[in-house]
């Protein structure tokens, strides 16, 4: 009889012992299932934002550059930001800006590289009323170093002609331009 009593007790035991087990470490028959990770993918986008307006100031006061855009989506794995039709006028504290706008562009990580993506028009109007206008399927714009470069054809309007070549690099500080290869020109007699 004893050693029934012992066995019920015993036998009563394991299962409480069990139960708290199970209480203590939350065991649920659901822990056991396959769950998918989650993975971060290469085009998730983490913000976004439409209609933006941008102005960005010198230290002196001065407006640097105001950009309005459709969207900006921020994509989450690369930090790379997607701007949807572009339009920025570079002051460089002066009152004759450069005009850059192009279907979309991709900026990097800390804003220093600007890829200009599909219908890139970059225009200006000096203080003599002269206007340059540089078109391009692509370029790359380094907003603080005031410099555009391509390796794509490229247009050039101003100066009482037309320029067209292939590859450039554009000064935007100095309003000066270097077409790199297959260069020709067009100029109006005076």
């Amino acid at each position: 009889m004893l050693n029934k009593k012992i066995r019920t007790v015993v036998v009563f035991g394991c299962i409480a012992a069990i139960f708290a087990a199970v209480g203590y470490w939350n065991i649920s028959p659901e822990r056991f299932l396959d769950r998918p990770a989650v993975k971060v993918q290469e085009n998730d986008i983490d913000w976004y934002a439409t209609n933006t307006h941008t102005l960005q100031y010198l230290p002196d006061g001065k407006v640097q550059y105001e950009m309005t855009s459709d969207k900006v989506d921020h994509v989450k794995a690369s930090e790379i930001t997607l701007v949807t039709k572009p339009d920025l006028n570079m002051f460089r504290g002066t009152e004759f800006p450069w005009h850059v706008q192009s279907e979309r562009a991709e900026v990097n990580p800390d804003g220093t590289e600007v890829e200009l993506i599909d219908s890139v028009r970059i225009a200006r109007t000096d203080e003599k009323n002269r206007t340059t206008i540089i078109t391009s399927s692509r370029m790359t714009v380094f907003p603080q170093r005031e410099y555009a470069q391509t390796e794509q054809p490229v247009r050039i309007d101003g100066a009482g002609g037309v320029s067209t070549g292939t590859g450039m690099k554009a000064y935007l500080k100095e309003s000066r331009i270097h077409l790199l290869s297959n260069v020709r020109g067009q100029y109006e007699a005076r």
